[in-house]
């Protein structure tokens, strides 16, 4: 069965397929090349082939006749390969396809799936091991039979990082050690200009003929405009990936954020139908790729930013915000029972998170979703980023709704269970009280919250000794939930617990029995 090498533009396909060929020439009496990119380019090197083959239609009319001629001389010629190169569209290849098995068959194409047209093999993006070692030979820092022990530590850490940067992509990798080469750079130089200048890099080939023309960018503006052109909605699906962390897109996401994605994707995100249809399109070019079995999809970093970078300031804006708006619609509030959603989700919060701070959000949504992400984080012990998120939250609020509104209040105290898990209690305490005051102010001395904030700022007390301060707290924390909730409810068991606890801390052991 003829074997199809599938892949992402630039993930090296071709030089997969030249390599083959090279290795295996002697079990060939002919090797056989043709391009396949569109139906027109096929059948002239179709017409080549006749006419390198010395076929007697090789000068016919009717370039119909002359495939058929080739077709022909295949099936009944043995020991041949023939490889049809960047064949995207598969659906154009029966027609030259001999009968028969007389010769191999392989095809390169973006194609993630052939059909019955061939057997699939999927190249993956480089290792790092790989990857360092292509961009150091190719800029000349190692030579063709050096290995990487060679290399010195600082060269080492430098490819590595651009491999890393660059996402481990062949044709990427291969346009940065041109460049490098070229100017005579050095790595961490090129990491510096990456950053301030990443678009005209990736559009830039290099001045020496390569086995591969096009550059990076190029490559892939070509598929996207192409996708555009096929369908609108895969397009857009795209353009929301872009934004999103990369390597693991919950498909459920765009089914139940679909309010939030704009007008082309919350027309098929209800749609089964069509939404794989528009995935079936990013596919067929290699830009996404779908796992069955963790109901989750992926796109290459380089394609991310290839796709920012064609973009409008205007419309990156829309988009980022759109994907921040969508992931707080899916991010559950923290509970016990939610932190598996939590963490399939915590990936994409995070991204946002960065899309916030990048593009100065300051709605309400994202307020949320970085409170929400940083208790889950919080909960984790993941106590660094929790504060960051939470700090960010905060400010968020407070410059929408004043310092003393009510939705304040939450984030204030679970900043300060932060400070106060970490010990921190300095910086907890302020936060107890400003939270505690605007509890009080809006929602009264008796409600439930002002109960749950009285009694968190007791603990606080209690663990630095300070006892006299916290049981006042918690005797008023108590009066609330049996006044409010009932002797009997949870909340007032933990009160009396916690009261319990304190004079048992206190050796008032008389005053502690009962409460247990």
């Amino acid at each position: 069965q003829p074997q199809a090498i599938s892949g992402l533009g630039g993930v090296g396909k071709t030089q997969i397929a030249v390599e083959y060929a090279y290795r295996y020439r002697d079990d060939y009496r002919y090797i056989l090349w043709v391009r396949a990119a569109t139906r027109d380019i096929l059948t002239s090197d179709f017409v080549a082939l006749a006419d390198m083959l010395r076929l007697p239609e090789k000068d016919e009319q009717d370039q119909n006749q002359v495939v058929m001629a080739v077709r022909r001389w295949l099936a009944i010629h043995d020991r041949w390969l023939l490889i049809f190169d960047n064949a995207d569209d598969l659906d154009i290849v029966p027609d030259f396809l001999p009968t028969g098995d007389q010769g191999h068959i392989l095809f390169t194409t973006r194609a993630q799936t052939a059909g019955t047209i061939a057997q699939s093999v999927e190249v993956e993006k480089m290792g790092m091991a790989e990857g360092t070692l292509l961009l150091l030979r190719r800029t000349k820092v190692l030579g063709e039979g050096a290995f990487l022990d060679q290399a010195s530590e600082e060269d080492l850490a430098g490819a590595e990082a651009i491999v890393i940067e660059l996402d481990f992509l062949p044709l990427a990798l291969d346009q940065a050690g041109a460049y490098i080469d070229e100017v005579g750079c050095s790595f961490f130089t090129y990491l510096d200009l990456y950053q301030t200048h990443r678009k005209q890099l990736l559009l830039r080939r290099g001045t020496f003929p390569t086995d591969h023309p096009e550059p990076v960018a190029t490559t892939w503006s070509l598929s996207f405009h192409k996708v555009e052109q096929a369908n609108p909605a895969a397009a857009d699906l795209l353009r929301l990936f872009a934004f999103l962390e990369p390597d693991v897109i919950p498909e459920e996401l765009l089914i139940e954020g679909a309010s939030n994605l704009g007008p082309t994707l919350k027309r098929i995100a209800s749609d089964t139908f069509k939404l794989n249809e528009a995935i079936g399109v990013l596919r067929k070019f290699s830009l996404a790729r779908r796992n069955a079995d963790t109901k989750a999809l992926s796109i290459h970093r380089l394609v991310q930013n290839v796709l920012k970078d064609d973009m409008k300031k205007q419309a990156r804006r829309r988009w980022a915000e759109r994907v921040v708006r969508t992931v707080n619609h899916v991010f559950p509030s923290v509970e016990v029972e939610t932190w598996p959603r939590c963490h399939r989700y915590l990936p994409q919060a995070q991204a946002c998170a960065q899309l916030i701070e990048n593009y100065h959000f300051v709605f309400p949504e994202a307020a949320r979703l970085l409170n929400q992400s940083a208790l889950y984080l919080k909960n984790h012990a993941l106590y660094a980023e929790a504060e960051r998120l939470y700090l960010r939250s905060l400010a968020i609020y407070e410059q929408q709704f004043g310092s003393t509104h009510l939705a304040m209040a939450p984030i204030l105290s679970n900043l300060a269970g932060l400070y106060k898990i970490r010990s921190e209690h300095a910086k907890a305490e302020p936060l107890y009280l400003r939270a505690l005051m605007i509890c009080e102010q809006e929602l009264g001395s008796y409600h439930h919250d002002t109960s749950t904030i009285l009694s968190n700022l007791a603990e606080l007390y209690r663990a630095q000794g300070e006892h006299d301060k916290a049981e006042p707290l918690y005797l008023r924390s108590l009066a609330i939930c049996e006044q409010e909730l009932g002797s009997d409810h949870s909340d007032t068991a933990t009160g009396l617990n916690n009261l319990a606890e304190l004079y048992r801390d206190k050796g008032e052991y008389a005053k502690a029995e009962p409460l247990y």
